[in-house]
């Protein structure tokens, strides 16, 4: 069995695209996953299943949320593999004078061509700092996410591909989830 971990973008935010965790297990079980597991409200779940292949996970996963709550919702799906590579990849956590607090996970649905991520190095977005690596961007927002310039949307219409961010500790979470489910 393999073990993914599925982000849903924008749902339970601002009492928009409401989903009950529960229900959502319940879902992904109907589906035929195995040991379904969420985290937190903003729709992070981790399910174990035969199925290898990324992009049918991700479809029959977002044909049926559109089904059962009526939502289009963005789904990123990732390994627990990719999820253990991308936490120890981190340049911000080698920077010891760096909050945890302040430090967040965006993943990118592709890697964005060299001149939309030439385009988003000419902004200016005072002390917040990123790093892109392949499809992650790193973010240390030095006054919160919440008024960062950074957020999905802007890196969205900067980098021209969908996008998630989940903030270091949900991240942590999620991955000490998955080494408990291996």
């Amino acid at each position: 069995m393999n073990t993914f971990i599925c982000l849903l973008r924008g749902i339970n935010v601002s009492g928009h695209k409401l989903i009950k965790m529960k229900d959502l297990q319940l879902m992904f079980e109907s589906l035929g996953y195995l040991e379904v597991k969420t985290y937190i409200q903003s729709g992070n779940i981790i399910f174990k299943t035969k199925q290898i292949d990324i992009q049918i996970l991700t479809n029959q996963i977002h044909k049926q949320i559109l089904v059962t709550f009526g939502f289009d919702v963005h789904v990123t799906i990732i390994s627990s593999a990719e999820l253990e590579r991308i936490y120890k990849s981190n340049p911000f956590s080698i920077n010891e004078t760096f909050e945890i607090e302040k430090m967040l996970l965006t993943l990118l649905s592709g890697v964005p061509e060299k001149d939309k991520i030439d385009s988003l190095n000419m902004g200016n977005f005072g002390n917040d700092k990123y790093i892109i690596q392949g499809k992650e961007l790193y973010l240390y927002c030095t006054d919160g996410y919440g008024k960062t310039k950074l957020s999905n949307n802007f890196i969205e219409s900067k980098l021209k591909v969908s996008a998630t961010t989940r903030n270091w500790k949900t991240v942590t979470e999620l991955l000490k989830m998955t080494i408990l489910q291996n």
